[in-house]
């Protein structure tokens, strides 16, 4: 009578849980489906090995290494101990039940057995690393949510142990230390309670660890724990392609009353999915370089706000309550007797640009995609960022007055400053010993030059041009440039949230690349030439496109370029964000500079993938620093730390931002800042 009572509970428990945990599951698949549908494209190969790689692989975790052990613990005998759990329950019905496995269940005992230990192991070192050691990432939030699932998860291991020793007891078993060593050991331990206390004892644990089970999946949709249920989809579904290219907007589209994201539901359904998968680790903000000086923008609160006010909205559109059992979780659901039928637009919500995101935070980004690059659940923060800022420029009109500058010099002259257009080709009067011909002056050429809007007119850039094309002369490289006829490539315009400018200024150059029969293109700007090679070909550019290093690294492999004379210098070498995370370009400026006799390449603590960015990145270059420490003084205090007698660069926007700091520092005389094509020049032998 007493197994039938057990059996009847259990059933209305693991119902009760289950019925909740498919409401709450599907509340938010119903609140992800109000965004726009996604475009995505069928390489379900590629999106598959994505997730062996990141959820399996585990690849993000271990850019924190100590992180990256615990969670692969925790993940693999998560998976295990299910395993287990199915003759756990079973157990529960029937005494002594074990799997057929014959001989073989003693290695599927000590498996269990180890895998719930090392996972007790990995929880407790989770909690140390949280409430002890204080890592600073995770104590952003210290609610109880977090200390519920150390104490779920170590009471879930723990009561399983518990439960095998008790079993041993009640069943009047020898324990066998060999393959039930940790079981094993809390039978002895109790040995002398006798059987029927130990039968009492293992159906108390047993029914923790159910409770604890079912309490525990119940909890996990309403929690940051939802990204258990959601990471791997949104690996999965993670837009393919170049990473961080912008989606394009119809501007032909005569439906469309607005542009860009004003309100949750126009951000896309993939879009919406990473906010569920947000784990709240704080990896982002940890790196990011707004973050990290003091601004007010931080990627995971970004993420979590947009991930509250969905659940908000969604509750509210569906009449769907996002908290259950109410009593114990509370309800976010706004107005439950809101009618299903009504749509989002027509329920007075708090507005996602200015209430629940503010204006400040969208333009503290940089667009460096740190954030993106150290998610170990694949959310992409910066294509989101930049539709708000898209609202903002194309919907209402709203931008900082530097931005507003910006676009109007941009609109008038074709460059930042406003500078006459004409002047474009100014600079080439200054290279009397360098042949730069045009377009226009010679018949045939290879590589057109483009040279940008900081090359053009920012007095310390044209030294990177000039350099870089006095060593395409010395290699005999037969290139041209476009002169007064070149424009602005629109990059930062479109990171601005200027899509409108951004798909004129392409149009109109690649019009100008048609008529000039281009075929392959070079720059010094990675921001050009990241835009040129994975944008542009979307509106029609059909051509190649290097960026400086690639061809340096090239002609040097070719033998065309000698470099022979020293440069006695020690070189922090600070990656560029449009080069490094955008085009996974590390290598080869590092190999370059180790081509060069008598340069030390000095490595900073932030370099590679987990490079800061300079600070000019997104527009930022153009919109004044106000809040907080400034970034590239903080940049500049990381090179410092390693004692340069140089800071090279690969990148116009980070060569000012790297001069502008050593300045702020004052040590711009014992602290040079060059582009790696100054630093090859100085080498040449010619």
């Amino acid at each position: 009578m007493l197994v039938f009572i057990n059996f009847i509970a259990f059933l209305a428990v693991m119902g009760y849980a289950v019925y909740l945990f498919a409401n709450l599951v599907y509340s938010r698949i119903l609140f992800i489906k109000l965004g726009k549908k996604s475009n995505l494209k069928e390489d379900t190969w590629k999106r598959a090995q994505e997730v062996l790689i990141n959820v399996f692989g585990q690849r993000k975790l271990f850019k924190d290494k100590k992180s990256g052990l615990m969670h692969l613990v925790l993940f693999y005998t998560f998976f295990i101990i299910q395993v287990g759990l199915i003759e756990l329950i079973i157990k529960g019905f029937i005494k002594g039940f074990e799997f057929p496995f014959g001989e073989g269940h003693k290695y599927f005992s000590l498996l269990q057995e180890w895998a719930t230990f090392l996972m007790l192991l990995a929880v407790v070192y989770g909690f140390y690393r949280r409430y002890g050691e204080k890592v600073k990432r995770l104590q952003w939030k210290r609610d109880g949510k977090a200390a519920f699932v150390y104490i779920a998860l170590g009471t879930l291991t723990s009561s399983i142990l518990l439960t095998l020793g008790f079993e041993k007891i009640m069943l009047d078993q020898e324990p066998n230390l060999a393959y039930a060593p940790f079981s094993g050991a809390i039978a002895l331990l109790f040995t002398g309670v006798g059987s029927t206390v130990g039968t009492a004892l293992f159906y108390i644990f047993w029914w923790v660890h159910m409770i604890t089970v079912f309490s525990f999946m119940v909890f996990v949709p309403q929690s940051k724990q939802a990204h258990e249920l959601f990471a791997m989809f949104n690996i999965f579904f993670k837009k393919s392609g170049p990473v961080g290219k912008l989606r394009k907007i119809d501007f032909e589209d005569e439906e469309a009353e607005e542009y860009g994201v004003g309100k949750i539901e126009d951000f896309t359904q993939q879009q919406l999915i990473d906010l569920y998968a947000c784990a709240e680790c704080g990896r982002c903000t940890n790196m990011c370089p707004a973050s990290v000086t003091g601004k007010t923008l931080s990627p995971m609160q970004l993420i979590v706000k947009m991930r509250d006010h969905l659940t908000e909205k969604g509750a509210a559109v569906t009449s769907r309550s996002p908290w259950m059992p109410s009593p114990v979780f509370g309800s976010s659901a706004l107005s439950p007797g809101l009618a299903a039928q009504e749509t989002a637009t027509t329920i007075e919500m708090p507005n996602l640009i200015g209430h629940v995101i503010t204006e400040e935070e969208l333009w503290a980004c940089t667009t460096c995609r740190n954030c993106e690059d150290q998610c170990p659940v694949g959310n992409e923060h910066v294509d989101k960022i930049i539709d708000l800022r898209r609202y903002l420029v194309m919907t209402e009109g709203s931008m900082p007055h530097e931005a507003t500058r910006y676009f109007q010099n941009i609109e008038r002259q074709s460059n930042p400053w406003g500078i006459n257009r004409k002047e474009r080709i100014k600079w080439r009067e200054e290279c009397e010993d360098i042949n730069v011909p045009t377009v226009n002056e010679v018949e045939e050429f290879d590589y057109l030059f483009w040279v940008g809007s900081m090359g053009s007119f920012d007095k310390r850039s044209q030294k990177i041009v000039q350099s870089f094309a006095k060593i395409m002369n010395v290699a005999g490289i037969r290139f041209a440039i476009l002169g007064n006829e070149e424009r602005n490539s629109g990059d930062t315009a479109r990171r601005m949230g200027n899509e409108f400018l951004f798909q004129q200024l392409c149009e109109e150059n690649i019009a100008n690349f048609q008529a000039y029969g281009v075929k392959k293109i070079v720059t010094i700007d990675p921001h050009a030439f990241n835009t040129f090679k994975h944008e542009y070909p979307e509106f029609g550019l059909e051509a190649e496109v290097y960026h400086h290093t690639e061809l340096i690294w090239k002609w040097i492999q070719e033998g065309r370029i000698k470099l022979e004379k020293e440069v006695k210098e020690a070189i922090a070498y600070h990656d560029s964000c449009y080069l490094g995370r955008y085009n996974n370009i590390f290598d080869i400026p590092r190999k370059i500079l180790k081509s060069v006799p008598g340069v030390k390449i000095l490595e900073m603590e932030r370099n590679k993938e987990d490079a800061m960015c300079c600070g000019a990145g997104g527009g930022r270059m153009w919109i004044e620093e106000t809040q907080g420490k400034r970034i590239n003084v903080e940049r500049v205090e990381q090179a410092l730390q390693v004692s340069p007698t140089m800071i090279g660069s690969n990148c116009p926007y980070c060569l000012t931002m790297m001069s502008d700091g050593t300045k702020t520092k004052e040590v711009e005389e014992r602290v040079k800042t060059m582009d790696i094509a100054e630093i090859v020049e100085k080498s040449l032998f010619f």
